[in-house]
């Protein structure tokens, strides 16, 4: 920075330097012109002073003519900059000034300018990405609900297909209570009013706990549980971390068929808790795993909707774990099965 700093004061000069001989020539070529045209100014004394007069007073018009032309331009530029601020203040976030070449005063203004549009139009789309998604999400069983209670109007129905209506309104309900708590959950996590408390706990007795406590899911599809837990203590909000072993395992056993296998292994390796949640599922292609984390994303909306699904789930986890500064990844082959891979520091109270 200081060479460059350097370097920009011996241009100036040099360009000042410049000027001046460029000045101070023309000086002395229209005084000759005079004297020899005119006669006047015999004196030697005089010639050299009205040469240097009149050099300087070029001097001073050239320097006036830039001095106007960059006064010009900087105040095109600064009426440019209130424009795209005004547009930016009434929600139009479509605005690129052109970017100086030149090392101008004005320079980091215009880059920082131009970097807020485009990180606010960033926020606005995701925004409207977020209201669309969550509109159609609730519009789904929405209409279901209002279907399906006009179908209930009708005395011809028989009590089998009554029970399967509500059975039906029933089930969408509490899609929409899910959707409901899930958005809370993440808009708590991400405006970071959600209470973080960290605590000394072991790691291998909560994955047991909630693995048990899922057992009605996986004895109902005769899953096999492959559980190896090392003793692993570690310091973390230990309520928000039985969300992601919750969210994990639930989702594994929903994507296992009949007869399958979870595997739920919890390893430590120097200063890192490795927990590695594995089933033998219908797997994730390799164009949707770089999105799994994603709000709202579906590798197969219907299968999805099917089975209770709004996309939230992994986005939750994500979150948490960054909380926490650890890592997770997920490696997956379409009809094989998924794994997904979450390494967390184990740091002392």
């Amino acid at each position: 920075m200081k060479i460059k700093r350097f370097l920009k004061h011996v241009y100036g000069i040099f360009i000042v330097f410049m000027m001046m001989i460029l000045s101070f020539s023309a000086a002395y070529f229209i005084e000759d012109y005079l004297h020899r045209l005119l006669g006047f100014f015999q004196s030697d004394f005089i010639r050299h002073l009205l040469t240097t007069i009149l050099g300087f007073f070029i001097l001073g018009f050239i320097g006036y003519f830039f001095s106007r032309i960059v006064r010009s331009k900087q105040r095109n530029l600064f009426k440019e900059i209130i424009d795209a601020l005004k547009r930016i203040a009434r929600g139009d976030f479509n605005v690129q000034l052109e970017t100086l070449k030149q090392d101008d005063p004005f320079t980091t203004l215009v880059d920082h300018i131009n970097h807020m549009a485009k990180q606010l139009k960033e926020m606005e789309d995701m925004r409207q990405e977020f209201i669309s998604n969550v509109s159609h999400e609730i519009q789904s069983p929405l209409t279901s609900i209002s279907g399906f209670a006009r179908a209930l109007q009708y005395d011809q129905l028989s009590p089998e297909e009554r029970s399967h209506y509500l059975s039906i309104i029933e089930t969408e309900s509490r899609r929409l209570s899910k959707l409901s708590d899930n958005l809370l959950k993440l808009t708590a996590l991400e405006s970071e009013h959600q209470p973080f408390e960290r605590k000394s706990y072991r790691l291998d007795k909560q994955l047991r706990e909630i693995i048990l406590t899922c057992e009605v899911q996986w004895v109902e599809k005769d899953i096999d549980m492959d559980v190896s837990l090392e003793k692993v203590t570690i310091v973390a909000d230990e309520a928000l971390m039985s969300q992601v072993w919750t969210n994990m395992i639930h989702n594994s056993i929903k994507f296992t068929p009949s007869g399958g296998e979870v595997f739920v292994h919890l390893e430590q390796v120097g200063d890192q808790a490795i927990i590695k949640i594995s089933d033998t599922g219908i797997g994730i292609s390799r164009k949707d795993q770089v999105h799994v984390f994603e709000r709202f994303y579906k590798a197969d909306k219907a299968r999805e909707r099917s089975k209770g699904g709004n996309g939230l789930g992994l986005s939750i986890v994500k979150k948490i774990i960054d909380m926490h500064e650890g890592t997770i990844c997920v490696e997956s082959e379409e009809g094989k099965g998924t794994t997904f891979t979450i390494t967390m520091t184990i740091t002392n109270m």
